[in-house]
């Protein structure tokens, strides 16, 4: 198979650990994980780049850019992973938690997308995936920021596909619902079981079914798929 360059931008987190497992166990995949204040440990490969920025800087992101492109002279898949979640009522969500949700959740994806693509545009192929949240489409109690974010990042999408599409790069979303690793680890146990009770397949998703979905947005295979928000929620609507 040819060789492809992947970026996973929050990789130190519960769902990016995820992906990395998955993807490292495929020899033609060569990756970067990217991280900020949580560090990667435990990975030495010739095939990996580790790489810290703070996505939501400009100037960081152009520099972890360039060190793929020194280290690898490609990119060709970009998955905007990295986010947080601050909880809270509306009326009482600080401005600073708000403009920190936006910031990392949708500044840093439009940073990452916008290096990210002259890389790929010099090889004329490339795939962005956004990861946003069922929230961004059914709202969630305490979840303004995070909700609007991860909107946003649709919205992103949509407008990103068809200013790219002439460059064979594709660019699609995920609306994940809740998975055994990533923000359900943020939901206190009391309320998963009252989640749990509004998934109509009544079960957490497995990472596996988010890394699957990602292989087939990678391949040729997937390159008539384009703006899309492909739902991954167990029927939560």
């Amino acid at each position: 198979m040819e060789e492809k360059v992947v970026l996973i931008t929050g990789a130190s987190g519960a769902l990016g650990t995820a992906l990395t497992e998955h993807f490292r166990a495929q020899s033609h995949i060569k990756l970067v994980l990217h991280f900020n204040a949580n560090p990667i440990l435990n990975i030495d490969n010739q095939n990996v780049l580790l790489t810290q920025a703070d996505l939501t800087q400009e100037h960081e992101v152009k520099g972890m850019m360039a060190k793929i492109e020194e280290k690898f002279g490609r990119l060709d898949m970009l998955i905007n992973n990295a986010g947080i979640s601050k909880s809270a009522i509306s009326w009482k969500m600080s401005s600073e938690d708000f403009d920190a949700t936006l910031n990392v959740n949708l500044k840093a994806p439009f940073l990452t997308s916008k290096y990210a693509i002259p890389l790929m545009r010099k090889h004329n192929w490339g795939r962005i995936v956004n990861i946003s949240s069922v929230v961004a489409q059914t709202g969630f109690i305490g979840t303004t920021a995070y909700a609007a974010s991860k909107a946003g990042l649709i919205g992103m999408t949509k407008t990103m596909s068809k200013e790219l599409a002439a460059f064979n790069i594709t660019v699609n979303a995920l609306a994940l619902g809740y998975f055994n690793r990533g923000m359900i680890d943020d939901v206190p146990e009391e309320l998963r079981s009252e989640i749990l009770k509004n998934v109509p397949m009544n079960q957490l998703g497995e990472p596996a079914t988010i890394a699957k979905t990602l292989e087939l947005l990678l391949s040729e295979e997937g390159s008539f798929i384009t703006g899309q928000t492909l739902n991954l929620n167990g029927g939560l609507y």
